[in-house]
């Protein structure tokens, strides 16, 4: 059963796209490939408990075991050693994308504190865009009582759009709540 946001992808973004752009063959068209949910734990250096719960928070968010980061350099300021696990990452694909989209445009963002949309200038020139989320709490399914602590993480959708403004265009069409005025 494919999500209803990719019916609507198929059905109304993407007419949309290749009229807006003038591109003449739907491949052409941008689309989303794949979101990635990374969540740094800088004091699992310190306290490794740290890092299961970022795994079980992320878990519970995606409904998907994340990968465990580990550091690439060892940075002896932050004293860091070169293989030591400092973070978790999951990479969502098809229906489970979808369906992280959906609840994030829909459920979590809304839920934050304070919020009028989120800025419209985080892509990085290659039509991706990466999100920064302060707090897990805005995901319903994360239970306050259950957490260890508050922690935020980021989230980078990647698209195969040419350019940030095709990119732009495809997650405005797709509801992402973009601040008006930017």
């Amino acid at each position: 059963m494919a999500h209803y946001l990719y019916e609507r992808y198929r059905e109304e973004v993407l007419p949309a796209l290749l009229k807006e752009f003038d591109l003449g063959n739907p491949m052409q068209a941008p689309k989303v490939v794949k979101i990635i949910v990374n969540i740094g734990v800088g004091e699992a250096l310190d306290n490794t408990k740290a890092l299961d719960g970022a795994v079980e928070d992320i878990m519970t968010i995606t409904g998907q075991r994340p990968v465990i980061t580990k550091a690439k350099k060892s940075i002896a300021n932050f004293k860091l050693r070169e293989g030591r696990s400092i973070g978790a990452k999951v990479t969502l694909r098809g229906q489970r994308m979808w369906s992280f989209f959906d609840r994030l445009v829909n459920v979590a963002l809304p839920r934050t504190r304070d919020f009028r949309g989120v800025s419209p200038n985080s892509f990085d020139g290659r039509g991706n865009y990466t999100l920064g989320v302060r707090e897990q709490l805005i995901f319903p399914e994360i239970n306050y009582d259950t957490i260890d602590k508050v922690r935020g993480f980021e989230v980078t959708i990647v698209t195969t759009a040419p350019n940030d403004e095709q990119g732009r265009r495809l997650l405005d069409l797709l509801g992402m709540p973009f601040r008006k005025g930017e």
